[in-house]
């Protein structure tokens, strides 16, 4: 969502520095530093609109994780998430990076918004597992999504599948479960090959006219359709986030609540972790809707880790931009999800199932990460 100038003045100023939003931000409690802070940062903006920049200021907000946190606990309701997201529009604009610095977001925006690139690198995923931490495994042999999945039984509605750039690269597997579930309970799922990518990996990283771009290609791919699903967190906050597009985007278990089940449910017989992801559980304010579609799966005991609001460190591209603070913030995680005594984790979206996994595996236990949709797949399916 494009502000004017007027816009960000008023979301400034409904910020009143109460510091109700410290104790929720990650990087305020690695560091302990006001301009790490999102009361802090808020002045940086400021700042940068009175035209004022700096390597510091750029430097204090590339290190907000965008995990939005500050967003659920502000009781004025101060819209971080616009004004950050506006802030870091302008520093690309107008702040010349690095030589370093531009070739890595380069690298990684040449790669990830393409799955064609990714699924290119798909059989060197074991060697690249092996040399670093964050690579994913090789996923199972997956055949394509069909352009057209008919509902089971009465329809209920008509909707379109966000195949995404990185869920449909990596984790196709999780593409399949969500479209058969979609199915399953009466949803007639349009599955178009188009867009690669929605742009929220760009709008979140301040890449904003290609993000424009690829929500204009979004909404042209989905233009028949009733309703976008997406079941990638990170997806459905980019996307709510376009005026144009935000009234039909639904994240998949959203949906799935919303209504009641069809399918029969068949025991799980398993002690699960549901981890929050950070643009669901925050920016999205989904957090009871995946736990609801969990808890009603005969024999799956849903376990609650202690800090569910703390972001795991995967936050978009910032594990490979800050990755020290990333690996900080992922190794917490990873022994809050392990202390629950789970057997598995759950968690709705790919960046966090990367982190995760890679830090499970560095304290020893490389418990399954399952996405919310795979289990429910799996209860229906038998």
């Amino acid at each position: 969502m494009a502000l004017d100038s007027g816009e960000v003045r008023e979301l400034l100023d409904d910020c009143v520095h109460c510091g109700f939003c410290l104790p929720t931000c990650p990087t305020y409690g690695l560091w302990d530093e006001e301009m790490d802070s999102p009361r802090g940062r808020i002045v940086l903006i400021r700042t940068l609109e009175d035209g004022e920049s700096s390597p510091e200021l750029v430097e204090h907000l590339d290190r907000c994780l965008g995990c939005m946190a500050c967003v659920t606990a502000c009781p004025s309701g101060v819209r971080y998430d616009l004004l950050v997201n506006h802030a870091r529009a302008e520093i690309e604009r107008r702040h010349e990076r690095g030589r370093l610095e531009r070739l890595q977001r380069r690298a990684i925006f040449a790669l990830f918004p393409h799955p064609r690139r990714l699924r290119a690198l798909v059989p060197l995923l074991p060697i690249a597992h092996r040399v670093h931490p964050l690579a994913p495994r090789k996923p199972p042999r997956t055949p394509p999504l069909p352009a057209l999945t008919p509902a089971s039984g009465e329809r209920r509605a008509t909707v379109g599948f966000l195949q995404g750039c990185v869920q449909r690269a990596f984790f196709p597997h999780v593409n399949r479960a969500t479209v058969e579930v979609l199915a399953a309970e009466g949803y007639e799922v349009h599955a178009p090959a188009a867009p690669e990518c929605c742009g929220s990996l760009e709008l979140h990283t301040g890449e904003a006219d290609a993000a424009q771009r690829r929500a204009r290609e979004t909404e042209a791919a989905f233009a028949g359709v009733e309703l976008i699903v997406t079941n990638a967190a990170g997806c459905g906050s980019g996307l709510k986030e376009d005026a144009a597009l935000a009234p039909r985007v639904r994240d998949a278990t959203e949906l799935l609540a919303s209504a009641p089940p069809r399918a029969e449910r068949r025991p799980v017989p398993l002690r699960v972790a549901y981890h929050d992801a950070c643009h669901l559980a925050h920016a999205q304010a989904i957090r009871e809707q995946p736990r609801e579609l969990l808890r009603a799966i005969p024999q799956l005991e849903l376990l609650e880790p202690e800090g569910w609001e703390q972001c795991c460190g995967s936050a978009g591209i910032y594990n490979i931009t800050k990755p020290r603070a990333a690996a900080e913030l992922g190794r917490q995680k990873a022994q809050w999800l392990l202390a629950t005594g789970a057997e598995a984790i759950a968690a709705a979206n790919p960046g966090c199932t990367l982190q995760i996994q890679a830090h499970l595996r560095k304290l020893g236990r490389p418990l399954p990460v399952y996405h919310p949709l795979e289990l429910l797949h799996r209860s229906i399916a038998g």
